[in-house]
């Protein structure tokens, strides 16, 4: 039995929605959260040494990253569903947005967060917060605001190819895209087509099975 070490408001998420497409049996072992701090428990290090979720425990095998997971899960148990052929242009296309969700599109969507939180910290003097925060605003409106804005662009440019990232049917690649275009949503500055794709995938079957299974979260909040 597949276990999923499920971490509150994760990344976890996008793991028990491929589960539910794929219609492997699991269950979850939850996580929550420090109210304050927003941190994993310590107790995850004992599943992993980074102590980070996601990560799945199938038999005898432990297996982290997001990518790596949604790899082994459609290769040990997806019997070519949720994948495109091999040496197929779709092919192509998913192993490149597969890697580069978390690789190129995440970083400046977390420094953004990061960031947004910086001057109001409450290690920080509150004589220094009015030079934080004008640091903070600057490096975020010339650096951080405009990557986010081309990587959206992206993917807006992607899904006038297809309807999907890797074709015309769901795969892993769109199963890993939907976490940064989520946290891109929270800020509000989606395109039209991006919106309709999110409500697309928000609407499938397995995708409200995953909510129910791992609870309703407010991405990147």
């Amino acid at each position: 039995m597949i276990t999923v070490h499920h971490l509150n408001a994760s990344r976890s998420q996008r793991v028990l929605w491929l589960l539910e497409e794929l219609g492997v049996p699991y269950e979850v072992k939850r996580y929550e959260r420090d109210p304050k701090t927003m941190l994993a428990p310590k107790s995850l290090r004992d599943v992993h040494p980074l102590g980070k979720s996601p990560v799945i425990t199938d038999g005898d095998k432990t297996i982290a990253e997001t990518g790596a997971i949604v790899d082994y899960l459609i290769g040990a148990y997806g019997a070519g569903r949720l994948i495109p052929p091999a040496g197929t242009p779709e092919r192509m296309r998913y192993d490149y947005w597969l890697h580069y969700a978390e690789g190129s599109a995440m970083p400046p969507l977390v420094m953004k967060l990061v960031f947004a939180h910086i001057p109001d910290s409450p290690q920080m003097p509150f004589f220094i917060k009015p030079v934080a925060r004008m640091i903070t605003k600057a490096v975020t409106q010339s650096y951080i605001d405009p990557q986010i804005k081309t990587h959206i662009a992206l993917w807006d440019a992607e899904l006038e190819k297809s309807a999907f990232f890797a074709g015309e049917d769901l795969t892993g690649a769109d199963i890993m895209m939907s976490f940064p275009i989520e946290a891109a949503a929270t800020r509000g500055t989606l395109t039209p087509k991006l919106t309709t794709y999110l409500a697309t995938i928000h609407a499938r079957p397995a995708y409200k099975a995953a909510l129910e299974r791992g609870g309703p979260y407010e991405l990147l909040s």
